[in-house]
């Protein structure tokens, strides 16, 4: 991550190759991370991230796959992306650290990152599916489990953030989603807070999406691009 480079990772979620190419051209220069999940993956593979991450300025590339199975298999996916060199790949941490330990000793130059709990989810949807109510117990416990098996950084709502960072060593890496600049509609996120908010709880990386993207007009990029530059001087 370059000083110049704003500590935001924007979530390309699409699945039109040329727009991703065009999102990337235009704020890779002025933000450090670009990621790469599922809905882009499960369509273009391996060669479609390294088109697209050809754009990028050197900008680290996210690769938000979210592996989730038995360790020899999650292995084996972690190889199969070693040639795009991600600085983050991850997995949920509540595959188990077996599973976790797998992931880092297959991919040992890459931060695996532990998905904690979805942003989407409330303390009601963790009780009906049998889990710990108290979101912030249920991250504490997976984030340290997951560290202790290898993983170097974890991912997290900006909501749990201060918590882990008195947890965990500083090296480990905090990423939130569930980020959304003032004025901007939640979506289907529930654990929000501002980009500002999150970084000065101790987030490494904050992860926008859609304030970013829905800016988006071929015929009018610079609207991206002042949508962008806004979100950047907020976290001033």
């Amino acid at each position: 991550m370059t000083a110049s480079r704003a500590p935001i990772a924007i979530a390309l979620d699409t699945n039109e190759i040329d727009i991703a190419k065009e999102w990337v051209a235009l704020t890779s220069p002025h933000i450090s991370t670009m990621k790469l999940g599922l809905e882009f993956f499960t369509r273009f593979g391996v060669s479609g991230v390294a088109a697209v991450m050809e754009h990028a300025h050197g900008a680290q590339l996210f690769l938000d796959l979210k592996l989730h199975d038995i360790p020899n298999t999650v292995a084996g996916a972690a190889r199969s992306v070693a040639g795009l060199t991600p600085t983050y790949l991850t997995v949920h941490a509540s595959g188990g650290a077996a599973m976790i330990s797998a992931a880092t000793k297959a991919l040992p130059d890459t931060r695996i990152t532990a998905v904690t709990v979805l942003t989407s989810l409330a303390p009601g949807d963790l009780e009906e599916m049998g889990f710990l109510s108290d979101i912030s117990l249920l991250v504490k416990g997976l984030a340290i489990s997951a560290v202790q098996a290898g993983a170097r950084a974890i991912v997290c709502s900006p909501h749990e953030v201060r918590m882990l960072r008195e947890v965990l060593p500083r090296e480990i890496h905090l990423l939130t989603p569930g980020v959304r600049p003032p004025g901007s509609t939640q979506d289907d996120q529930e654990r929000v807070a501002t980009p500002a908010e999150a970084l000065s709880h101790g987030a490494d990386l904050v992860v926008i999406g859609r304030p970013i993207t829905s800016l988006w007009n071929p015929h009018s990029p610079h609207l991206m691009s002042e949508g962008l530059a806004e979100i950047i001087a907020g976290l001033e």
